[in-house]
């Protein structure tokens, strides 16, 4: 079969007042239909998914499969993919005018360059919209710890939406380990960061749609969703430490990558298994060195004052507490008004991306 300049792979699952826009955002793009496929893969959704879909037919590709999880639906669709370069979204998000010209123009022009994301116009359950983008246009690869830093404060312009990457990459990484029913996206675009340069644009050239029926909000907040949400983490953090090392990566980049990873996993176990304080204060002071190193004084402060309860509680009250607590409206007007909690170091608003 004729190879493409590009494939767009969409993987949905039960999307059906969403799956309409993200096909037609593709159709709109200012890149010529002769130079690119669309294929969708549907990981067995029970809705009317399949049928919005075929509509579209024969302008795009439809597979589907058993439901399986987002690594399934990446391993089938990967595949099929006949582009030299493969650029995805998730079936409830869109892209935005101008994304597949744009993206498809950095990679052209420089071939060390094997993946391209960017910034992102969030789409809040209420109609707000704001827009998520780095403070600058950035060019690594995961080879140093320097790097690896820029590399998971990074994460959320990385994302499957925002991922197009060469088909030589996507397809070497196969296949993603089935047990991330969700978060797929993050190994294919931690390995690829770590098998090329990786170009982060200013420019907003997505649309996330936030609702409640995203992967990992519908996982749950509940017992099960919560041990759901831990499993799924803990086997991320195990495969990314596996196949980083098969990268020949220095130890401590691949503990600085993972890092962050197996903290969230350590936080969803503490919830539901309990455990010592001094697990508790760990995994929170490792998430917030990471997350939040340039915050104010004042924040850091309140930040040690708010964790004296983790010294002497057990882990399942403490989390149970600060839950209770972030649910109240006077303690968010207070924190909002008083105290807002910092923002994930190194992202801003953005200027005109010049890559």
């Amino acid at each position: 079969m004729a190879k493409l300049p590009i494939s767009v792979l969409i993987d949905t699952y039960n999307h059906e007042r969403f799956i309409e826009k993200a096909i037609n955002s593709v159709l709109e793009q200012d890149f010529p239909a002769a130079e690119r496929e669309i294929i969708v893969v549907d990981d067995g959704s029970n809705d009317r998914t399949s049928q919005i879909v075929q509509r579209f037919e024969p302008e795009l590709r439809y597979i589907r499969k058993e439901n399986g999880g987002q690594a399934s639906a990446f391993n089938v669709g990967i595949p099929e993919c006949r582009g030299e370069i493969i650029g995805f979204l998730d079936g409830d998000d869109y892209w935005l005018p101008g994304k597949l010209s744009r993206v498809v123009d950095v990679l052209a022009k420089n071939s060390a360059v094997g993946f391209v994301g960017h910034a992102i116009k969030e789409s809040l359950p209420g109609g707000q919209e704001r827009i998520s983008a780095p403070a600058k246009d950035e060019k690594f690869r995961i080879q140093s710890l320097e790097s690896a830093r820029l590399f998971r404060l990074s994460k959320s312009f990385l994302g499957t939406s925002r991922m197009t990457m060469r088909a030589e990459i996507a397809r070497s990484i196969l296949p993603v380990p089935e047990a991330l029913v969700f978060e797929a996206d993050e190994y294919l675009f931690t390995l690829a960061a770590a098998m090329s340069e990786v170009v982060i644009l200013q420019e907003p050239l997505t649309c996330y749609v936030i609702h409640g029926g995203n992967l990992y909000v519908s996982a749950g907040s509940g017992k099960a969703g919560l041990r759901r949400k831990q499993q799924v983490m803990a086997a991320l953090a195990s495969s990314l430490q596996k196949a980083l090392q098969g990268q020949a990566l220095p130890k401590e980049v691949v503990d600085c990558v993972v890092e962050i990873v197996q903290a969230e996993a350590d936080q969803f176990r503490l919830m539901l298994d309990g455990g010592a304080p001094w697990q508790t204060v760990r995994a929170e002071n490792k998430l917030f060195k990471i997350l939040h190193s340039d915050a104010s004084k004042s924040q850091v402060c309140f930040r040690a004052l708010s964790m004296i309860p983790a010294l002497v509680l057990p882990p399942r009250w403490f989390y149970a507490g600060r839950q209770w607590l972030g649910e109240q409206n006077w303690y968010r007007n207070m924190r909002q008004e008083a105290l807002p909690v910092p923002r994930i170091n190194a992202v801003t608003s953005s200027e005109e991306s010049k890559i």
